[in-house]
């Protein structure tokens, strides 16, 4: 059951929630045809494009890619320049381009219910975990690097 509470579970459960919203209960609305189908094609693909870029970062740095794990090294460069989360973004980004894609405008609470979830339930232990291992390094990398962008 462990492999339940991970990011790409949250993720896939928001996902199927805002198709079933678009699929079986669409209420009569939605964002407008073409210009949403590109804005979120332009999403899905920018958040997969900062999954991998941060990916491949942390896999230079042989580290771990799992939230729960242990990390080996504190990854600041890269992507990792501009956030302490981008793969957390990216996740992000997806879910915000398929609401659109999928025409699901009463899904639009997912975005800030997935944020919370994801911050609450990986992000905060994975910050405290990083600062009590990487100390004043992870208290320098804190206060240059956002969380988010």
């Amino acid at each position: 059951m462990k492999w339940i509470d991970t990011p790409p579970a949250w993720l896939l459960g928001a996902i199927l929630i805002a198709w079933g919203q678009a699929r079986y209960y669409p209420a009569g609305l939605e964002f407008g045809g073409a210009w949403s189908d590109f804005a979120g094609g332009l999403l899905v693909g920018g958040g997969v494009l900062l999954m991998l870029l941060a990916v491949v970062e942390l896999r230079r740095h042989h580290t771990t890619v799992l939230p729960h794990g242990t990390p080996s090294a504190l990854v600041q460069s890269g992507i990792y320049k501009r956030s302490r989360n981008p793969i957390y973004l990216g996740d992000l980004l997806v879910l915000a381009g398929l609401i659109l894609r999928f025409d699901a405008v009463l899904a639009l609470p997912l975005l800030p219910i997935f944020t919370w979830v994801i911050e609450r339930r990986f992000i905060l232990p994975e910050e405290d975990r990083l600062r009590r291992t990487y100390h004043a390094d992870f208290g320098r990398y804190e206060q240059k690097t956002r969380r988010w962008v």
